[in-house]
Order: structure tokens, then sequence, then C-alpha cells
């Protein structure tokens, strides 16, 4: 892509100063709903393409459950935390992307963002390579950590399954931030839903007509991650972004170093927290009756995840809108973008608050038929409804945080409230207190989450936004200095 097809720098700055004084003017509803509407553009579609990726894997479940406790079980621990340890660092490192490409596209440097892509690539192939061994040997590691012998010789033979999967994430989750980036969203929509409709079929051929039983769900969800692949891939190479894809290029192979440390810090930022939870079911499968508990918390955690798709959407949408401001020089938007994100998304998560308490003796049909397993999951559907409304708010918060490249210093505070209070806190409530798995939920909810959610808010609140905007165009001026590359 030759220079001459991108305005000028000072002649951009120029139109956005007029379009935020005339945007200064409008009154406060007015301004809230172009603010909600630029939102949605992003919000919206993601939303429906992080359900219906996460689908697959609660469905994955969902067939391992009606096979009996030992499957559910076994498929749990592989999903939430042998899969859900690389998936966390990978979609965190792959989030490095909402803070360059997303800044680089609201200041129209363009070129830029089918590098950064390229980078992520490189980078987080590399990761997955050196993250195998927690595939090939889950279950020794999973007998270590004090999981039942049985349950971890199982999810060791389904994690050894989904090895392809976890390679698809190198490659996934770059495309999608590489497309949100421009706010190309809805083919992620499309390539989403194509994928869920394949996933559903393979399932039930795998389980039930073939009768490959834990291996055959296992199986099933390598086939519909590749298909998010290769979907996103050919749109991008065959023409869906013919300004911000120029081919691949050499250039891609420069400044390693410097992406990998931010990468390095946006999946030590979310995996810490994704982390979190994965450390829950651990210390779980520890106690007395573990496997009934364990099946039960599962539950909780998997309905948690999947509601968490859409403050994870408002994650990105926030990281794109806050980036996309401050790349224009616009502090003032970014703080406005801040504010209808947080407020959405709050309201949103009362209502699935309202949700679980009405319906808690329900919502663990759909995953088993257990009589004890279905009473555990009433037991804990308090923990669970308070937990889906505190994080309604804290991914939003972290969203600005990538928006704005503070991934580093979140990534200290996630540290200091996740593992030097919650887990401690968890610890006792559930052991030395002798609450069992509520204590231990509880204990982490109220002493990790909420104290990050807490420090996270009054961060943004103090924040100096027309200073992060100065920021966000000293990169854009150096980025104009950098010479364009062969493109292979």
């Amino acid at each position: 892509m030759s220079s001459n097809k991108v305005p000028l720098l000072e002649d951009l700055k120029t139109q956005d100063n007029n379009n935020n004084d005339d945007y200064e003017e409008l009154s406060l509803p007015c301004r809230v709903k172009i603010e909600s509407k630029k939102l949605w553009h992003i919000v919206g579609p993601a939303i429906f393409s992080r359900i219906a990726s996460y689908s697959m894997l609660v469905i994955t479940q969902a067939f391992a459950g009606h096979l009996g406790d030992l499957e559910l079980a076994a498929i749990s621990i592989a999903n939430n935390v042998i899969v859900g340890f690389d998936f966390g660092l990978l979609l965190g490192m792959a989030s490095a992307l909402e803070t360059l490409c997303g800044q680089a596209y609201g200041a129209k440097k363009y070129y830029m963002l089918g590098v950064y892509m390229q980078r992520s690539w490189i980078v987080l192939s590399v990761c997955c390579v050196l993250l195998l061994p927690i595939y090939l040997f889950a279950t020794p590691v999973l007998k270590v950590l004090g999981q039942p012998h049985d349950v971890a010789e199982l999810s060791g033979v389904a994690a050894m399954c989904m090895i392809p999967l976890h390679f698809s994430f190198a490659f996934q989750f770059p495309l999608q931030r590489f497309l949100q980036s421009q706010l190309k969203t809805g083919v992620i929509a499309w390539v989403s839903l194509a994928a869920l409709i394949m996933h559903i079929f393979i399932s039930w051929l795998f389980v039930y007509q073939f009768k490959l039983g834990v291996i055959g769900t296992a199986l099933t969800i390598n086939f519909s991650w590749w298909t998010l692949v290769f979907g996103l891939l050919g749109y991008t190479l065959f023409g869906g972004c013919p300004t911000t894809w120029a081919g691949f290029s050499i250039e891609a192979f420069s400044g390693l170093w410097e992406f990998t440390k931010l990468s390095t810090s946006s999946g030590v930022m979310l995996c810490l927290e994704n982390w979190y939870y994965r450390i829950l079911i651990l210390m779980t499968g520890n106690l007395k009756n573990a496997e009934i508990a364990l099946d039960a918390l599962s539950i909780c955690m998997t309905i948690n995840g999947w509601e968490m798709m859409i403050p994870l959407a408002f994650f990105a949408g926030t990281g794109v809108r806050v980036a996309n401001e401050l790349g224009a020089g616009n502090g003032k938007g970014a703080k406005f973008a801040t504010i209808v994100s947080v407020v959405t998304s709050i309201v949103i998560g009362l209502f699935f608050w309202v949700l679980i308490m009405i319906f808690h003796n329900e919502i663990a049909l759909i995953f088993s038929s257990s009589k004890a397993v279905l009473e555990a999951v009433n037991k804990l559907s308090l923990l669970l409804a308070f937990t889906i409304l505190l994080n309604s708010v804290q991914p939003v918060l972290s969203g600005v945080a990538v928006g704005s490249g503070w991934q580093s210093y979140v990534a200290y505070i996630n540290l200091g409230c996740y593992y030097l209070i919650g887990v401690p806190f968890g610890f006792l409530m559930g052991w030395g207190f002798h609450q069992g798995v509520m204590g231990i939920w509880a204990g982490m909810i109220f002493g990790g989450t909420a104290v990050q959610t807490l420090i996270l808010a009054i961060i943004t609140i103090r924040c100096d936004w027309e200073k992060e905007a100065q920021k966000a165009n000293k990169h854009v001026l150096e980025w104009a200095r950098e010479p364009k590359q062969e493109v292979m």
C-alpha cells in the first residue's frame, strides 16, 4: 500500500479537531446515542461471535455430561483447566493488537494493522509450541495437583485430543482483533455462526452415531475452531481488507522483541484473571466428595463463562473505542466512551443477576440430570449471580487499560488482588472455616475480584485523558517515520 493513499497526519488532526468541537456542542442524550451506536457496532457482533465460540465448549461439555458424571468431570477439567490455561494467556497476548491496531486505525496508519497481525501470529505460534507440554503431560500434572485418579486419566486423554484446538488460538485471536479494530465485526459473527452449526452437527455425529464417547466430544472442538480460522483468514486474504492487508511482509519479523514485551504484558494481565477461576476448580478438586462438587462448580463456571462473553465483548469494544479516540488525539472522547460502556455493561449485568436469582433451580438441567449435581448447583447459584454482577464491570475497565496501553500496570494489580489476597482468603474460608466450595468461591470473589474492580475503577476515574491522548499521538509520529518494508 503506497503512502499517498493515506491522508496527511496534519490534515487528519485538523479534521478530527473540527469534528470534536461539533460533537461537544451536542446535548448529552445525543452524545450518548452516537457513542452507543459506535460501541454496539463493535459489541453486538462481538457478543454473538464470542457466545457462538464459547457455546462450542459448552456443547462439548453438555454432550459429555449426558454420558456420565465421570465424563463430565473429565471434559470440565480439560476445558476449564488445560484449555483454559493457555486460552487465557494467548487471548491476553493477542489483546495487544487492540492497543496497537486500534490506535493505528484511529490515526489512519492503516498499513501497520496487517504488519502487527503478522507479528502476533509469529509470537503466539512460538508460545503455542512452548505450551505444548501442558497438553502432553496433563494427566501427571493433574494428579500432582490433587485431582482424582480416574478424572485425571480421562482428562489427560481429552487434552491430547484438543492439541489442534490449542494451535488454532495463535491465528484466530489475532485475526479477530485485526478485524475488530477496523470495525469489520459482521464477518466475525457470520463465520462464528457457521462454525457453531458445524460443531453441533459433528458433536451429534461423533457421540451418538459413531459412539466415540468422551474422545469424540473432545475431537469435535478442533474442527469448529479451525473453521473460524480459515473463514476469517479467507476473508482477510481475498479482498476483505484492501486498505489494511497489503500481503505478507518481511517487516513482520522486525520489532518482534518490543511486540513480545507488550503481548506478554497483555497476556499476563488477562491470564492472571482467567487462571484465577481455574484455580478455584483445582482447589475444589481437593475437597471431600470432589466429583459432585467439581461437577457443580464446573457447571457454574461454564454458565459464568457463557455470560462472560458479553462483558468480554464490551472489553473488546471499549478497548477499540478508547484506542481509536486516543489515536485520533481525542482524550475527552476516550473518557466518554469509557463511561457509556461501563454503564451499559452494568445494566446488562443486573439483568442477568436477576435472571439467575429467579431460575436458580433450573440452570443446571442442560448439563446434568443427576439429582446430587442439581442440588449442589442450586446452593451455588447465589455466588454465581454475584460473580456475574461483578464481572459486568471489571472486564470493561480492563478494556480501558488495553485501549490505553496500561497492561503492565494492570498485570501487577491482578497479581496482588487475585493471588496475594483472593486465593489465600478463599483457602481460609474453604478449609479454615470449613465452608467447602462455597467458602472458597466467596473468599475469592470478595477477597480478590471485588478489590481488583475497585482499584481499576479508581485508576480510571483519576486518569488524565488528555495526557493519554498525547502519548498516543507520540506513537503516531513514530509510526509516521517508519520506512515501508518490502511486501512478499
